[in-house]
């Protein structure tokens, strides 16, 4: 049997600043949206251009409070070729994103930033 990574689903308070990140941040094109208005829910599904993985936006229309993101939850994580390039593009984006970093003191590898919802997504040099 064999499988594969089909798309991973997060919680958004505002669904369109969610779409925009994601697109501006890392150039992820939406798929497909389903809308369900009777349910009160809608559905975004956005991809990285040449890739078949999907994240999944749920949009909750009665949704008041922030969602707890809790101590489950880690983060996401992007592949880019030009580490530096791609960090100086979302402080100048003003995405806030985190130094860069190294595993145990090594050359820098990773980082992170918080999406509008607070969900981590680490952004890893391939």
């Amino acid at each position: 049997m064999n499988y594969q990574m089909i798309h991973s689903c997060i919680r958004v308070m505002n669904l369109e600043k969610s779409e925009q990140f994601y697109m501006q941040a890392f150039g992820f094109e939406i798929s497909r949206r389903l809308d369900f208005p009777d349910y009160k829910f809608t559905l975004s599904y956005l991809k990285a251009p040449g890739g078949d993985f999907e994240l999944e936006l749920t949009y909750n229309y009665d949704q008041k409070e922030p969602y707890q993101l809790g101590n489950g939850y880690s983060h996401l994580a992007l592949g880019v070729a030009d580490l530096e390039g791609s960090h100086q593009k979302h402080q100048q984006q003003g995405f806030d994103p985190k130094p860069l970093k190294g595993l145990a003191g090594g050359k820098p590898k990773f980082y992170f930033i918080a999406d509008p919802d607070g969900y981590q997504v680490e952004v890893v040099r391939v």
